[in-house]
């Protein structure tokens, strides 16, 4: 099976979050999960591809997202490298997704210069405040003291935890406790912790991402959790948010989330620019496989 490496949410052509992504076939949800450590990413999309109308630039794909440690209901950045690839094989423009979240709308352009970018409408977001003490063992195991201000719960299918830091500086100087930090999630049904800098008045941030609960200590992109952000700070009147990511890892990347107004209220589209690289990766299920990459 060839596994398609996708570079998710550029930052100025460079970086991002290198995805796999195949055609779905009869593989075994454990083979699934295999696909992303043997291509060296931390996730695998799987796609499905319906109707494709050549004149309209329309299409109709069902997507599925596995980690090491299973399947997950979406995945934005790759959602993001999914459309890529979908646009780079066919030109489609306009694309219905199909995944287990539900069905979400999403589009991709190919740019005269070869460069790819993808956008989709995530769907509603949901935010709480969390009640006195909720997360403390979370704080704790991030590094932060207990009365840390401005914590949302956010959810996009599945809560996460937004929480803001002064300066990106301090959110450079996190060393989180991944061992710790996946036990508290767990008990609190936390997908992860999205924390994220004093914006800019452009809506600029830093930010950075540990699901360690997903077999992810800190991820490169995170475009749902940017999605939620959005939507939080849309609240306090910014319409839009430029999240830089993947800098704690060496690997830059950057995902923009969108607020504008919808017919059922306020609607996020989220996105960023892509590359498909030519790293030759294969995967044959049930064999060793040592990355090319």
């Amino acid at each position: 099976m060839n596994v398609t490496l996708v570079r998710a949410c550029l930052r100025d052509g460079r970086g991002g979050s290198p995805t796999a992504v195949l055609d779905d076939g009869p593989l075994t949800d454990e083979q699934r999960r295999e696909v992303p450590a043997r291509a060296g990413t931390s996730h695998a999309v799987f796609l499905s591809t319906g109707p494709i109308s050549a004149d309209a630039g329309t299409a109709e794909i069902s997507l599925r997202f596995f980690t090491g440690e299973g399947e997950l209901p979406g995945c934005g950045h790759g959602t993001v490298a999914a459309l890529a690839v979908l646009a780079d094989r066919t030109g489609t423009r306009e694309v219905t997704l199909r995944t287990r979240a539900g069905a979400l709308r999403g589009r991709a352009v190919r740019h005269p210069n070869g460069g790819l970018e993808a956008w989709f409408v995530p769907g509603p977001v949901t935010l709480r405040a969390p009640r006195d003490g909720e997360h403390a063992d979370v704080l704790a195991a991030l590094g932060l003291a207990a009365d840390t201000p401005g914590a949302v719960t956010a959810s996009l299918g599945r809560p996460r935890l937004l929480l803001p830091l002064p300066t990106r500086s301090a959110l450079a100087a996190l060393t989180p406790d991944p061992d710790r930090l996946r036990a508290a999630c767990d008990r609190s049904a936390l997908l992860g912790c999205y924390l994220y800098s004093a914006p800019a008045p452009d809506g600029r941030v830093a930010a950075r991402m540990f699901a360690p609960s997903i077999g992810v200590p800190e991820d490169i992109a995170n475009a749902n959790s940017t999605a939620c952000l959005a939507a939080h700070l849309a609240r306090e009147g910014l319409p839009g948010v430029t999240a830089d990511m993947g800098d704690a890892l060496g690997t830059p990347a950057t995902i923009t989330a969108v607020v504008r107004s919808g017919p059922d209220g306020p609607e996020i589209s989220v996105g960023g620019t892509a590359k498909i690289t030519d790293e030759p990766v294969q995967y044959t299920p049930g064999t060793p496989h040592r990355p090319t990459h």
